[in-house]
Formats: structure tokens, C-alpha cells, sequence
């Protein structure tokens, strides 16, 4: 399956200022709950290009695999979640929750100048994530 390449909705408005970006990890337990998911994908890419602070954002399909990475950057904290509790990404959340094996997230912080993200650094950071949640107790 095709992925759905960096987009750039609304370019920050300086190469200095700091944005908000988030990368996950999702994997379905199923094939048929993997096709839904990606099913779902251009409503929320749809989404991503209206959403007021969204400044960048890709997706990584494996349908076979059952896997999908995610990459967004954002003005700020507030506008990811503001876009995560609005339609149609809210209720296709809870849709994936029944059909989810597995999901991860990761967040940082980088200059706009930055932009884009690239695929290495996400999976490189959502791979530290869950080395330190290894870590810890009752993991």
C-alpha cells in the first residue's frame, strides 16, 4: 500500500518557532482490522489539511502487516488535541480501539526549520519509548 507522503497545511510562520510533533505506532490484531484502519486514513488526512495548527503530517501504511506509523506536526500541544477530539478523528479512534493490538506515542519538540520530520527519526524515537517503558516496573 502507498503511503500517504509529508503534507503542509499551514506552514509555521517562522523557521524558528518551536512546534509540537507526534509520531505513532499502531498495529491491528487483525488483516481485515488493519483495512479498516487504513479504510479511515483519507477522512483524518482530510482532516489534518483543514485543522487550524497542523503544519505537517504523513502516514506510513503496511497493510499486510498489520502496521501503520503516523507523523504530525503542530503548532502546539493544543492544536494536536483539539484535532484528536474533533470529528471525524475522534469517533475513528474509538472505532480502532475494538480492532487495536497495539499502539504507541511518542511527542517532542523541534524548530519549524526542521520540518519534515523524517521516518528514521520517528521510528527511532518511538523505539527508545518502548526500550524505556521495558524498563520500568510492571512491563
Amino acid at each position: 500500500m502507498p503511503d500517504i507522503p509529508w503534507l503542509t497545511p499551514t506552514p509555521p510562520a517562522a523557521p524558528d518557532a518551536e512546534v509540537y510533533v507526534m509520531a505513532s505506532r499502531f498495529e491491528t490484531a487483525t488483516l481485515i482490522g488493519a483495512v479498516r484502519f487504513f479504510l479511515k486514513s483519507p477522512g483524518i488526512i482530510g482532516q489534518i489539511r483543514k485543522a487550524t495548527g497542523a503544519h505537517g503530517a504523513a502516514l506510513r501504511a503496511r497493510v499486510p502487516r498489520r502496521t501503520f506509523l503516523t507523523l504530525s506536526a503542530w503548532e502546539d500541544r493544543d492544536a494536536l488535541y483539539r484535532f484528536a477530539r474533533s470529528e471525524p478523528h475522534r469517533t475513528s479512534s474509538r472505532a480502532a480501539s475494538a480492532y487495536m493490538k497495539e499502539s504507541a506515542f511518542t511527542f517532542w519538540t523541534v524548530r519549524a526549520s526542521e520540518l519534515p520530520i523524517s521516518w528514521e527519526e520517528a521510528e527511532r524515537r518511538l523505539a527508545e519509548q518502548a526500550d524505556e517503558q521495558a524498563e520500568q516496573p510492571n512491563h
